[in-house]
């Protein structure tokens, strides 16, 4: 049996050669194996589970039929589909998973993470996200029209690319939005595991580290904008496959 992570594909109606990869990886790799885990920021935007858009649809039908296959899905909320909800888990028939979650992963526990956590240089960021991950904050979004929320959220788009050219200019986006080394090693013995999988810096790779004298690893899951990326493990083996952008 194995498993399949993924992370940060950021699906958008305005990029359908990236929902057409998503859909031939469920059919092709992930019906029938024993787990697939979505490491957040699977759409671009989420604005509650009663968006009724062709994209939305489209996708939560193929993962339906990837669940009837066998397959256990496993959904963690990213900086983009904070607000996927109960619905949309049993409408595609997943269990959503908290912001940290142990499982075991080719032969030894591993930590799963979306990452936005371990940014911890990213004080702007982790402030909006205490914002927007606040019950009552939420309530209140979800309360208004489909309308208001998809311009809500495409200022919020907009803001953050602004935001991420002004960082560019000031050359600080690499150190701003990269994780903390602190932090993984923090986080990686408050769970006692020696494997962490996260995504959202869109730094796709498998770093060797130490922890506390003790070979660790850190597997970075790749975005979806300029390739598709995922990781796979079969048995006790892990590989992390790259394609070029669809």
């Amino acid at each position: 049996m194995s498993q399949i992570f993924i992370s940060d594909l950021h699906l958008d109606a305005a990029r359908p050669e990236t929902t057409a990869a998503f859909l031939e990886l469920l059919a092709d790799q992930c019906r029938g194996i024993e787990a697939l885990f979505i490491l957040g920021d699977l759409y671009e935007a989420w604005i509650g589970d009663d968006e009724d858009s062709e994209l939305a649809l489209q996708t939560q039908q193929a993962l339906a039929a990837c669940s009837a296959s066998g397959t256990r899905i496993f959904v963690q909320r990213g900086n983009r589909d904070f607000l996927l909800g109960p619905v949309f888990a049993e409408r595609i028939g997943a269990q959503l998973l908290p912001d940290y979650a142990v499982i075991s992963c080719a032969g030894e526990p591993a930590l799963l993470m979306h990452g936005d956590l371990l940014c911890t240089e990213d004080r702007e960021y982790l402030a909006f996200r205490n914002q927007v991950r606040n019950p009552s904050w939420q309530q209140h979004f979800l309360s208004q029209p489909l309308s208001a929320r998809r311009a809500f959220a495409e200022q919020a788009r907009q803001a953050s690319q602004s935001r991420q050219q002004e960082l560019k200019d000031a050359q600080q986006l690499e150190s701003i939005t990269d994780v903390s080394p602190d932090a993984v090693m923090a986080t990686m013995r408050h769970y006692g595991v020696k494997r962490i999988i996260h995504g959202p810096t869109h730094r796709p790779a498998r770093h060797a580290l130490e922890l506390d004298g003790v070979p660790a690893e850190r597997i970075v899951l790749g975005d979806w904008y300029t390739q598709s990326s995922h990781l796979a493990a079969v048995g006790n083996s892990l590989k992390l496959h790259y394609s070029p952008a669809p």
